[in-house]
């Protein structure tokens, strides 16, 4: 397990002074490029080799927002590896050790010039020592789209939604779906599918399904493929 220390920020927190879920999203993505540079896998190795992990899938369940001002110890750690995929668990502890929040992600391992899936060998994932998986009901790493959909206002990707792969970073789409959200609606559990990767100048086209305690986001290109699926649940 790899871990930091931190205090929320005042940056982090929405009107409640409570931590928003992009903030979340970003301890956990930054603890994990962390414990990669120390172990000397991170992304200058990476870039060297031609390779880039993505995001293949979110589960992420909120016990309790951390406030302003709060310490926090946000950890990580790899659990599983096979052929082309990578398996990573994430946690946010408050001071007394208790779960604030808790994440399984899929990761899958690329070659960066072709974009093709390429099998993990041993000396690239060498420096993570894979442990027990935690003790959670997980979720399928698929999301079913549902049948009946309403189109919203289509809007273009910015330079600020993308990172060092040249991509809308995995937390801007949710930060982007949270926006459809009604105001109130209280998710404990957030999934996410990446089906493919939106760079500047895109058009994102997004789809709503609302349910009884459930919405679903779907963030599309302008031939309705899906480059993201988000499920909220409350």
């Amino acid at each position: 397990m790899y871990s930091f220390k931190s205090r929320v920020r005042y940056s982090e927190v929405d009107k409640n002074k409570k931590m928003d879920l992009t903030s979340i999203i970003n301890y956990f993505q930054d603890c994990s490029t962390f414990q990669s540079e120390d172990i000397g896998l991170g992304i200058g190795y990476l870039a060297d080799k031609k390779r880039v992990w993505l995001l293949n899938s979110w589960q992420i369940i909120v016990n309790r927002y951390p406030v302003l001002g709060e310490e926090i110890t946000t950890s990580t750690w790899a659990y599983d590896f096979k052929s082309m995929y990578g398996y990573r668990n994430f946690m946010i502890q408050d001071s007394d050790g208790e779960v604030a929040a808790v994440a399984n992600s899929i990761w899958v391992y690329l070659d960066s010039e072709t974009y093709r899936p390429v099998k993990v060998a041993e000396e690239e994932v060498r420096g993570y020592l894979a442990e027990e998986k935690y003790n959670m009901e997980y979720a399928p790493r698929k999301i079913d789209i549902p049948e009946k959909l309403t189109g919203l206002t289509p809007f273009p990707v910015i330079r600020a939604n993308i990172d060092t792969n040249n991509h809308v970073n995995n937390g801007q789409y949710i930060k982007m779906a949270e926006e459809f959200l009604s105001l109130g609606f209280q998710f404990k559990q957030m999934r996410a599918e990446y089906k493919m990767s939106a760079v500047l100048g895109d058009t994102i086209v997004p789809y709503i399904s609302k349910e009884d305690n459930k919405c679903t986001i779907v963030l599309s290109n302008t031939e309705d493929k899906p480059y993201t699926i988000i499920e909220f649940t409350q």
